[in-house]
């Protein structure tokens, strides 16, 4: 099967825009199957991620879901399920899925969800980083989901600053009258001061953390950690 271009990627982005916000426990969908956790992972392809950069996220990403670690976690709830999406986002209004809404029942569900993300296009898309748009759009996909989540968080992942587009601290007061919590993984190959910055700035929940990946070598483990926290 042929891969992707970025033109088909892009495609379906006005469609995810247009969706409608839901409030309160609209999250809780009727006849969908109940998961412990609904989670967006969102990660930078903007201009300062080089596809070099972007292919170390994705490989982390797919490693984190063959860890032991990750099975463990996933079986720990009280549902022993979690339902997942892959998307990728630069500019204002270009968050675009890679892997669709995806449920995880147990560790082969982990395995497949690892191939299928070692098989998506890495497109770097260029542009600035839209941190605040990136939360108010994952904030949209949490809506549509089609599983039943008792949480929902953003997984967002950068190494930048938001720079276009809205505040990302007008964002994450959307997510949070969502019941969306927002967590942060920032790589620290350019700017240093990231982590106190995604503090006071993006995430957004009770719970809310930020992990830190000093270099992109660093990726994987921190990832991973970051995985494993959220879904317990």
């Amino acid at each position: 099967m042929a891969k992707p271009t970025r033109r088909a990627l892009l495609a379906g982005m006005g469609a995810a825009l247009a969706a409608p916000v839901m409030t309160g426990r609209a999250w809780a969908r009727a006849g969908g199957t109940p998961v412990d956790l609904a989670l967006v992972m969102a990660v930078d392809s903007s201009a300062s991620i080089s596809k070099v950069m972007l292919d170390f996220q994705l490989r982390g990403h797919a490693a984190a879901f063959r860890d032991k670690a990750v099975h463990q976690a996933l079986a720990g709830g009280p549902k022993g399920k979690v339902a997942v999406q892959l998307a990728l986002f630069s500019g204002p209004g270009t968050l675009t899925t890679l892997v669709p809404w995806t449920l995880l029942a147990g560790p082969q569900d982990a395995l497949a969800l690892a191939d299928r993300i070692d098989e998506a296009p890495g497109v770097a898309m260029g542009g600035n980083t839209a941190l605040g748009d990136c939360i108010v759009q994952a904030v949209r996909q949490l809506d549509v989901c089609p599983y039943s989540a008792d949480r929902r968080t953003i997984d967002l992942v950068s190494n930048g600053f938001n720079n276009g587009g809205i505040d990302p601290r007008s964002a994450r007061a959307h997510a949070q009258a969502a019941g969306v919590g927002v967590n942060g993984l920032v790589i620290l190959d350019e700017y240093d001061w990231l982590e106190p910055y995604y503090r006071e700035n993006v995430v957004a929940g009770e719970d809310a953390f930020v992990i830190t990946a000093a270099n992109r070598h660093a990726f994987a483990d921190a990832f991973l950690s970051k995985l494993v926290r959220e879904v317990v």
